[in-house]
């Protein structure tokens, strides 16, 4: 626990460097992060095979700015974007197309994003893509047979903070045109909304943030004039401070008075939390829904 953690070598609250190094090495933490990573990207083969599918749809200049998108069989379908994880540098939409089997089902029609992954950008054009991602899905949602005043956002891990980043997004002032309510709602899957503890960390040597970048892209820093739902989802074998991320975000929508949830399911870890959003049935999938807008 942190309370152990020397207050003289203290790095970030009471963790000294290699205590806190450790609340966010996922990998260390969590050695089978290797099977899961392969189990994603066999499930995702299969479901572009068994899927209808618009792959590396453009949605911007750079070469990163791609989308996939798994439309549902009926038009004027709400639509789910999910972004990838990877602590900003690692990963791929190709890896997450399993995420559509759970959601397509439901007439729900799905988008995977990519983006720019450090240290090839800064977290400022990270953050710029995925909005990005977003104004082209609002703005050509019709010529995929998709509703886009019903756009509904879950993120996994690096993928839960920027989720919440697009909730932060001023949209008339990012395009001119767009709705301020974009984004209805979002699911963040063991995300991160304070990154000041990953500037600091062993993390900060791909990702490259001085501290103001930190905190101008900290989503529990940021204000939300939109009443936006949020559904906050953390396993309960992940790290103390995954679970602190989470319970901050928490209490920022409690503060707010904007609807929420923080679900907490046993027996999950970081990685394996996301396992079942392949299942139409899966519990995660049904909280998503009950979430979304319809």
């Amino acid at each position: 626990m942190s309370g152990q953690m020397s207050a003289a070598a203290a790095v970030w609250q009471d963790y000294d460097q290699a205590g806190l190094d450790a609340q966010y090495n996922n990998r260390k933490r969590f050695p089978d992060y290797v099977d899961r990573f392969a189990a994603w990207a066999d499930w995702s083969r299969g479901t572009r095979d068994k899927l209808k599918c618009r792959l590396d749809v453009a949605f911007g200049g750079q070469p990163t700015e791609t989308l996939d998108i798994f439309p549902a069989d009926k038009s004027g379908a709400p639509i789910y974007v999910f972004i990838h994880g990877g602590y900003w540098y690692s990963l791929d939409k190709s890896d997450c197309s399993y995420v559509a089997e759970g959601m397509v089902t439901h007439g729900v029609t799905t988008v995977v994003n990519n983006f720019v992954l450090a240290p090839h950008g800064n977290m400022d054009e990270i953050v710029r893509q995925n909005r990005a991602a977003l104004a082209w899905i609002w703005r050509n949602a019709a010529d995929f047979g998709a509703d886009p005043h019903r756009i509904y956002v879950t993120g996994h891990s690096a993928g839960g903070h920027l989720a919440a980043m697009l909730l932060a997004t001023d949209w008339p002032g990012f395009e001119e045109g767009l709705p301020r309510d974009l984004v209805k709602g979002v699911c963040a899957i063991s995300g991160l909304f304070e990154l000041e503890p990953i500037q600091l960390s062993y993390l900060n040597e791909k990702l490259g943030m001085d501290r103001h970048m930190a905190l101008r892209n900290s989503p529990v820093l940021l204000e939300y004039p939109i009443a936006a739902s949020m559904l906050l989802v953390v396993g309960a074998d992940e790290s103390d401070e995954y679970h602190r991320q989470s319970k901050v975000m928490a209490d920022k929508w409690s503060q707010l008075g904007y609807k929420h949830e923080l679900l907490v399911p046993d027996g999950l870890d970081h990685f394996a939390i996301v396992d079942s959003l392949i299942d139409p049935q899966a519990e995660l999938v049904q909280s998503q829904l009950n979430a979304m807008p319809r």
